[in-house]
């Protein structure tokens, strides 16, 4: 079966800040690729089904927020470590990790830019 989420944008206010946040919490780079006019920090891919970006947003479209979509990010295996370096890379926890029933543990956090996100383990 593919990933569920082919794709998805985080809007940011600070790319750079961005990308050293999500680099530290999954434990991976995330890399800054620059195009004409814009740049963005491509998030490393689960396969060739699914990844996304960090961005900045134009004319303060879709600003970053603690309400929307929420995203669950896969922390597989290093999930109490990516919750020790949320607050430390600029982020707060909003709920500590805790079971979901057969689907694993969760921790939903802010993240650098004030996004609400998920980090996910079985």
């Amino acid at each position: 079966m593919p990933n569920q989420i082919v794709w998805c944008d985080i809007p940011v206010a600070d790319l750079d800040r961005a990308i050293r946040f999500y680099s530290a919490l999954i434990g991976q780079a995330v890399r800054k690729q620059e195009y004409s006019g814009f740049a963005i920090g491509l998030l490393p891919g689960g396969g060739p089904d699914s990844s996304g970006c960090l961005y900045i947003p134009e004319n303060n479209d879709n600003r970053p927020g603690a309400s929307g979509p929420l995203v669950y990010m896969n922390c597989s295996g290093r999930l109490d470590d990516a919750i020790a370096k949320v607050e430390s890379h600029g982020g707060k926890v909003v709920q500590a990790k805790h079971q979901i029933g057969d689907h694993g543990f969760r921790a939903v956090i802010l993240d650098s830019e004030g996004n609400r996100i998920a980090l996910h383990s079985m």
